[in-house]
């Protein structure tokens, strides 16, 4: 069997826990039918201790990793929260108040064409409140999985996107956590 190192193409399936003083909650899932896929070595952006977890391991084996929040999203970063003009929200000169509301998650794109969601924190009459903030940054967290798949990854595998494997931010993960080509309800995923 192969073993995960550089360059080899790797499909996990984990369960993601936020780890509170009370608890472990279940945040992200991916499974066989929806897997993480990186290519390892490669995928920027990785979580360094899941990573390390991952290293030599092979396709069937388990991984059980607890990540602290400075190694895994980040601490919370206050520039990250911004106010933004609420015209820029309208649609056909409406704003659409059903939509654009606090706790929504809403998919917009930076200024250099990368695709984020923020969450809107509070709207005024002329202006809308967004969170930036990965939704685990200043969380400690565990995965607890397994792998599903090594092998060798093609060379367009091997080119690096500008984003990460599972996207988080970036451009190829889920449509609700800014990334691109699967649905990530918090984005859990091993990249940051």
């Amino acid at each position: 069997m192969e073993k995960i190192q550089p360059g080899k193409y790797v499909e996990l399936g984990y369960d993601l826990y936020e780890v509170t003083p009370q608890g472990e909650k279940l945040v992200h899932q991916t499974d066989a039918e929806d897997p993480e896929k990186i290519v390892f070595g490669v995928t920027r952006g990785m979580i360094r201790p899941l990573e390390v977890a991952i290293d030599g391991l092979e396709a069937g084996q388990e991984f059980d990793v607890a990540v602290k929040a400075e190694e895994a999203f980040g601490p919370r970063d206050p520039e990250q929260v911004v106010t933004l003009e609420k015209d820029i929200f309208e649609v056909e000169g409406k704003f659409d108040s059903d939509t654009i509301k606090p706790g929504a998650v809403l998919p917009m794109m930076t200024a250099d064409g990368y695709r984020i969601n923020g969450v809107v924190e509070e709207v005024t009459d002329t202006h809308v409140k967004m969170d930036f903030n990965h939704p685990l940054a200043g969380k400690d967290v565990r995965f607890k999985g397994k792998i599903i798949t090594v092998r060798d990854a093609t060379p367009e595998e091997l080119q690096p996107a500008h984003g990460c494997g599972c996207g988080c931010d970036h451009d190829s993960c889920g449509d609700d956590c800014g990334c691109g080509d699967h649905d990530h309800d918090s984005c859990g995923c091993g990249c940051h």
